[in-house]
């Protein structure tokens, strides 16, 4: 399987290998009714074979002067035969469309699970457009091929044998006349060499674009503000033309490939007629023979005009399944198994030196931060350099029910040091443990009872309050949804006209961005971890809401570890102690009266900010 380069932060694509291997287990996963929808086929096509067969003796009978009673009898026999191949191809295509419907779920599930177990610094780097791309436009081409492409061509393939090998059968010659002349199976070998690498080129390229326009569009404003529309607009018309590009790349395999589809209709049947007619003027074949054949490539024109068309479609799918199924590599995956059964994947282990295995229960609440080193990928470097690392070797323990304050200038790391501490990302060096496991070990089910990170992104789902604040505590009561509520100080709530059953988003109530963050940190409180990290949670209130937010947090989470990632140094006046980055590095540790004395970083901060706070 392919993966990104340094270069590149999209997700992976699988390799036509890996792509392979995971069609087969799902056909695996269906194995019985893949058999049935696979015997149905095959007697549909024998079935279909007797009719041209008996066309022939008849013709061969009346020749040479056969009663009418054997034209009587051949001609009921004809019938049942097509009866029976009708009946059999509708119950084959059945099986095949539940068969396609089962695999269909089972791929939309593995979909969901691995989106949702991909490490959310993933999701950042590669950008939402491709994660959604891949989730929409990519499984509905996959959804169409399985339910209705792939039993189609199936069907086809298995006709297109049965008939080839019926003329071959009747005579070597017509049979080899007839397949010389199928110049649509030359244009099938053509296009597939081709039509793999464009359909990813074209996934790739929509991909950029629904990413481009997704930013421009939530980042409306900020451009409106700054001035940045004309440079927005020729970003998105440059992504526009890449589009157009790789589309009519495709467009023009197809212009090669359905005409060949239409000669394919009528040139085996004329080679078959013409070579016929000259054999059967040596007395090398009889009539019926000749007829028979033609009757056999006049029939194999159906199956092979469905799998011609079918084969751009099939070529999609197949490109639109590489990139579903590529998401296997980012999120740890690779089964393709349904949902409610993959096992719960671990997160990639952390370069600890002796890491606990992920099933272990962390010992007590305290966290340990020892020799941390971590790295981002950098853009722009090759491949072979060496990462630079934002946090040089930090040692920090929080002990149980502690607030602790994280202050800094920013790009001190204060950010990055908090998503190792949740588990979000895993050290390049050293060890984050919560009660002696890896942080980034844990399950994540087990990760969410240990620690939340809040920052100031938030999102408001669609759908009434109460179901955005449940999602945090699926079993919670009114009591305890509005009490988280009133814990962060969202009194709006109770003024809405449905109160809890209020809907938000298109068509209710819109959140502003401090009630989305409110709705946020309620969620937190119903979570109950007893470890918060709050990463600028509070960012987005006014000084006196967030303030107020702050206490009525503290109060809720008495006993409970508090990391506060703040500029706002009220939040490190009421810390039990504080912690002091600068350039990656924790280079003053301890409370705030004693940071204050020391006369270092801390207390420069301290004056400068109360200095704005007074003069404000």
């Amino acid at each position: 399987m392919t993966a990104p380069s340094a270069t590149n932060s999209a997700l992976p694509v699988a390799d036509p290998a890996t792509t392979r291997r995971a069609a087969l287990r799902l056909v695996r996963r269906d194995g019985r009714a893949f058999a049935l929808m696979l015997t149905l086929n095959a007697l549909a096509a024998a079935a279909g074979l007797a009719g041209p067969w008996l066309l022939g003796r008849i013709v061969d009978t009346v020749r040479d002067g056969g009663g009418v009673h054997t034209v009587d009898r051949l001609a009921p026999a004809i019938l049942v035969c097509a009866v029976a191949q009708l009946l059999l191809a509708r119950y084959a295509r059945l099986a095949g469309y539940r068969f396609g419907e089962r695999t269909l779920a089972r791929v939309r599930e593995q979909y969901v699970d691995r989106a949702l177990a991909l490490p959310a610094a993933t999701v950042e780097r590669a950008g939402t457009g491709d994660l959604t791309a891949r989730g929409t436009a990519d499984v509905t081409a996959v959804a169409e091929t399985l339910r209705d492409a792939a039993p189609e061509v199936f069907v086809a393939a298995v006709q297109a044998v049965f008939l080839l090998a019926a003329v071959v059968v009747l005579d070597p010659r017509l049979g080899a006349c007839g397949l010389g002349l199928l110049c649509g199976l030359f244009a099938v070998r053509w296009y597939l060499r081709r039509a793999s690498a464009a359909y990813l080129a074209e996934g790739a390229a929509n991909s950029a674009l629904a990413e481009l326009l997704a930013a421009t569009a939530e980042g409306a404003r900020t451009v409106e503000a700054l001035g940045l529309g004309e440079r927005r607009t020729a970003a998105c018309e440059e992504a526009v033309e890449r589009c157009r590009r790789t589309r009519t790349r495709t467009l023009f395999l197809r212009s090669v490939l359905l005409p060949a589809v239409d000669a394919s209709h009528v040139l085996p049947v004329v080679g078959v007629l013409l070579a016929g007619g000259a054999l059967r003027s040596q007395g090398a074949v009889s009539l019926g023979v000749v007829v028979s054949a033609a009757l056999y490539l006049r029939q194999l024109s159906e199956p092979l005009e469905t799998i011609l068309f079918r084969a751009e479609q099939l070529q999609a799918a197949t490109a639109a399944f590489a990139r579903v199924e590529g998401l296997g590599r980012a999120a740890g995956t690779t089964a393709a198994v349904p949902a409610a059964r993959l096992p719960r994947p671990a997160p990639e282990p952390s370069p600890a030196p002796e890491p606990s295995p992920a099933s272990a229960s962390p010992a007590d609440d305290r966290i340990d931060v020892t020799a941390v080193r971590y790295a981002y990928p950098a853009a722009g470097d090759g491949p072979d350099a060496a990462p630079r690392d934002v946090l040089h070797g930090v040692d920090l323990s929080v002990r149980p029910g502690e607030r602790l304050a994280v202050v800094g200038p920013s790009g001190a790391g204060k950010s990055t040091l908090g998503r190792l501490l949740a588990g979000v990302d895993a050290p390049r060096g050293g060890s984050v443990t919560v009660g002696g496991v890896p942080v980034a070990a844990l399950d994540p089910e087990v990760l969410r009872r240990q620690v939340v990170l809040v920052t100031q992104e938030h999102h408001v789902f669609l759908g009434t309050v109460r179901d955005n604040l449940r999602i945090a505590a699926p079993g919670a009561g009114d009591a305890a949804l509005r009490a988280a509520l009133a814990a962060v100080g969202a009194d709006w709530a109770e003024e809405l006209p449905a109160g809890l059953d209020t809907a938000l988003g298109a068509g209710g109530h819109r959140p502003d961005g401090a009630q989305a963050q409110q709705l946020a940190l309620a969620r937190v409180v119903l979570a109950d971890p007893h470890t918060v990290i709050l990463d600028e949670a509070t960012a987005l209130l006014d000084p006196r809401t967030a303030r107020h937010t702050e206490r009525a947090l503290a109060a809720v989470l008495t006993g409970r570890t508090v990391i506060a990632i703040a500029h706002r140094l009220h939040t490190a006046h009421d810390a039990d102690r504080v912690a002091v980055m600068e350039g990656g590095r924790l280079t003053e540790l301890g409370t705030h009266d004693e940071l204050v004395a020391a006369g270092g970083a801390y207390a420069a901060l301290w004056r400068s900010w109360h200095g704005r706070e007074a003069d404000g």
